[in-house]
């Protein structure tokens, strides 16, 4: 068993309207972070996982997801998959998610459209 409490996540600023709070397991199967959205994010384009498949929970907030032509309301207690290649962008207002990703999440194959 692993346990990281919050205190011992690593915080990244995405963007204006978007803040992340990693877990850091060092599990390259799987990884979660939680998610902050208030606006949209990424500002301008879309981003895609080229690997990683996602979740998203909704912890609090509302939003919409916004992946090709799909348009998905997010409200608490909902969960979305994403498969990697899906292109998309959030709108959200104190938005919270979680977000599980198998494999783990790492910078290189998250990519930005514009």
């Amino acid at each position: 068993m692993k346990y990281i409490a919050k205190a011992q996540t690593q915080k990244f600023t995405n963007s204006a309207s978007c803040v992340v709070f990693e877990y850091p397991f060092g599990d390259k199967d799987i990884n979660g972070a939680v998610s902050i959205v208030n606006g949209r994010y990424p500002e301008q384009g879309r981003v895609t996982n080229e690997v990683c498949k996602e979740l998203m929970y909704v912890i609090s907030g509302t939003g919409v997801l916004y992946i090709g032509k799909t348009v998905q309301k997010l409200e608490v207690g909902g969960l979305v998959f994403i498969e990697p290649g899906d292109e998309y962008y959030l709108e959200g207002k104190d938005l919270e998610v979680f977000m599980p990703c198998s494999p783990a999440w790492y910078p290189g194959q998250h990519k930005q459209i514009i």
